[in-house]
C-alpha cells in the first residue's frame, strides 16, 4: 500500500527522489482523511521551499489543509494536471505528484520515514 521506494513525512507527504530532485505528493492515508479533493493550490516554479514549512494547500469537500515540504529546495516543476483534475490525488495518491523540488541538502532525505515507519505511524 505504501511504496518502499518513497520516503514519508509525519505530515503525510511522500517524496520520490532521483538525481537530486524529489517529486512530492500526499499519502493514501492523507487522501482518505481529506475525502474528495476538489482543488490543489501549488507554488510557482522557482519558489524556494523550506523543509517542514507549508508550500501550498489542498481542498476537499471536508476541509482545506496545508501541504508541507518534506525537504528544502527550489520548485523546478509543478503538476499542472491537478488544476483540471484534482481528483487524481484520490484515485492515485502515490502517483499524483504535486511539485518537483531540487534538493538543497540531500541529507534531509535521511530524516524522512521509511514505508514501514510510516505504516507504524498511521496504525
Amino acid at each position: 500500500m505504501y511504496p518502499e521506494t518513497l520516503k514519508y513525512t509525519k505530515d503525510h507527504e511522500w517524496i520520490a527522489i532521483g538525481d537530486g530532485v524529489g517529486k512530492v505528493g500526499i499519502t493514501d492515508f492523507a487522501q482518505k482523511q481529506l475525502g474528495d479533493v476538489v482543488y490543489v493550490e501549488l507554488p510557482d516554479v522557482g519558489t524556494v521551499v523550506t523543509q517542514g514549512q507549508a508550500f501550498g494547500t489542498i481542498e476537499s469537500v471536508k476541509a482545506v489543509s496545508e501541504l508541507f515540504a518534506p525537504v528544502s529546495g527550489e520548485v523546478v516543476e509543478v503538476n499542472d494536471g491537478l488544476k483540471d483534475k484534482p481528483e487524481q490525488v484520490n484515485t492515485d495518491p502515490h502517483g499524483a505528484w504535486m511539485v518537483a523540488i531540487r534538493l538543497a541538502s540531500p541529507a534531509q532525505a535521511g530524516e524522512l520515514l521509511s514505508a514501514a515507519a510510516y505504516i507504524d505511524l498511521v496504525k
